[in-house]
């Protein structure tokens, strides 16, 4: 079967995922574009899953201020190797983390770091677990995931920090 040019052109823009790999997905499901976005999206997790617990101690600090200069966050995010720390991919969902506490305010990094007795939903109080603001569909560590899919290394979210004009925490 022949993939057409237009469905993988459709499948890597929905997906951000390589022009090899969406053919591939697609050839798979024969065609289907909503089949292969699930087949990638699994991918992205077992690919996150195998890299989970391989060291990460290169990354990037980044900084982010609101515009109104009242909300300002620092977030370190960490990968294997200071290449991939340069990528686009890489930087721009540093970016996006640092936008996400900004927006969110979250507490916590994990349900894990939680309080047992919190009293806070999880969904709320924790980044991984957020909703992602530019894909509320999505988790933010589904987001992350899908990284370590496209750059092949592992990442994580080390810490945070969120300051906020006139408000101690």
């Amino acid at each position: 079967m022949k993939i057409s040019v237009e469905s993988v052109k459709e499948l890597r823009n929905r997906t951000n995922v390589g022009i090899a790999d969406c053919n591939k997905a697609l050839l798979e499901v024969g065609g289907d574009i909503e089949k292969a976005i699930e087949i990638l999206k699994q991918r992205g997790v077992a690919i996150a899953e195998e890299k989970k617990d391989v060291a990460a101690t290169e990354g990037v600090i980044e900084a982010y201020i609101h515009h109104t200069r009242h909300i300002g966050v620092l977030v370190e995010l960490n990968c294997e190797t200071d290449f991939v720390a340069r990528t686009a991919e890489f930087t721009e969902l540093a970016h996006d983390l640092a936008m996400q506490i900004a927006a969110t305010a979250p507490q916590f990094l994990t349900s894990e770091e939680m309080p047992p007795k919190a009293e806070t939903d999880p969904q709320e109080a924790c980044l991984l677990n957020q909703p992602f603001i530019k894909e509320p569909d999505k988790t933010v560590q589904e987001i992350i995931a899908e990284t370590i899919a496209k750059v092949g290394e592992n990442i994580k979210v080390h810490r945070f920090a969120r300051f906020e004009l006139g408000v101690d925490h």
